[in-house]
């Protein structure tokens, strides 16, 4: 590959025998800058990113350098990465990751030390956090990995996801690391489960259901957890698992409807369809409202807006808040009323995304930026 002088390169600095989530040192910086669309250091050719292998860094890290000529991210004064803009800055810090010591002359170097705790904005994840930076060491393995799946939570999501099951799904996770097994592959067994889970629903098997329902739920955070970890995202696997994020719901609830006679306990024509109709129009107007927003806002998610929002997200009428008051209903032997109370709460949170939308577009009128109270703006804001 012929690397072209605006091009910018990446390369590993030292070595080091660790491994973390499976993958060397070389092998995870690879897969992290190829992600940033960086290319192989041929050479001692500049500009490129230095990665200093004696430590573990989220990827947002990386990013972040990339896109600042002349960064150097430091602890205890010693390069953990860095954008070097020509050949000067880059041996410099070569000499500097090599000889563990901080760089002598920054010279017109940024220096960024990570005992400062900077933040960073993390849009993907919807978020402001200070990505984790550790030494990797065998002693150290367990605790990065830990840092590294807490730090591909999403900042804002539901009750169940950001409470319940995060243990669960990092024991798995790691399991799945170790086993090699894709995130694709982990994302076809959920959607086995998930039609499993739909097929009981259908036949009144509701306590099965929900179980496989469970299993299929935990996996959805594994998912997603495993790619970030073990930087293997794909497009194909972004489909394929929002994909079944977003299709399955409405047949969970319609069979769960249809289930109900298996209890004696089955709607009316005029209740099922009004049942249904709430349900299935509220689930896809709110999606609607969502979608929408983000159009009108570049692409930032509704519920990213204010605390307000971000709070009522997590319980806010999808799929697993849902499954709460299913559950709930469960504990007293009424599948029947508890859809009524996921038709009604669905009603519920699509006016309140309907009012916030419309509030939205008032703030936009009036001169007013939309910001995240997440991001720097809002912050200042606030």
């Amino acid at each position: 590959m012929v690397q072209t002088e605006t091009s910018l390169a990446f390369a590993t600095v030292g070595t080091n025998p660790t491994r973390l989530w499976g993958l060397s040192v070389e092998e995870r910086v690879r897969r992290i800058a190829v992600a940033a669309k960086l290319t192989p250091r041929q050479g001692m050719a500049a500009p490129v990113v230095l990665a200093n292998a004696a430590y573990a860094f989220d990827p947002a890290w990386f990013r972040h350098v990339a896109a600042q000529p002349g960064l150097v991210l430091t602890v205890a004064g010693v390069p953990v990465l860095a954008h070097a803009r020509d050949a000067a800055e880059a041996e410099a810090i070569e000499a500097a990751i090599a000889q563990e010591r901080a760089l002598v002359q920054a010279g017109s170097l940024q220096v960024l030390a990570y005992e400062d705790d900077p933040t960073i904005e993390n849009k993907a994840l919807r978020k402001r956090e200070t990505p984790f930076v550790m030494p990797l060491r065998a002693d150290t393995v367990r605790d990065i990995e830990r840092a590294s799946y807490f730090g591909a939570y999403k900042g804002v999501t539901d009750v169940l996801t950001k409470y319940l099951w995060p243990e669960w799904a990092l024991v798995l996770t790691r399991i799945s690391a170790r086993l090699g097994l894709t995130p694709n592959m982990i994302t076809t067994i959920g959607a086995a489960l998930c039609v499993l889970a739909t097929w009981c629903f259908a036949e009144g098997r509701y306590w099965l259901g929900m179980l496989l329902g469970l299993g299929f739920m935990v996996l959805d955070t594994v998912d997603g957890k495993l790619a970030r970890c073990t930087i293997t995202s794909s497009a194909w696997g972004n489909v394929f698992d929002h994909g079944m994020d977003l299709v399955h719901p409405p047949f969970w609830w319609w069979f769960w409807a249809t289930g109900l006679v298996h209890w004696n306990l089955g709607y009316d024509d005029t209740t099922f369809w009004w049942v249904q109709g709430v349900i299935q129009l509220g689930y896809w107007v709110q999606r609607l409202i969502e979608g929408v927003f983000m159009r009108q806002n570049g692409m930032m998610h509704i519920h990213v807006w204010r605390r307000f929002d971000s709070q009522f997200r997590l319980i806010t009428a999808r799929r697993n808040p849902n499954m709460v008051i299913l559950f709930v209903s469960m504990l007293f032997a009424r599948p029947d009323i508890g859809l009524i109370a996921v038709a009604w709460w669905t009603a519920i949170s699509c006016l309140v995304h309907a009012i916030r939308l419309v509030q939205a577009w008032l703030f936009r009128s009036r001169g007013g930026t939309i910001v995240s109270w997440l991001s720097d703006e809002g912050a200042a804001a606030r």
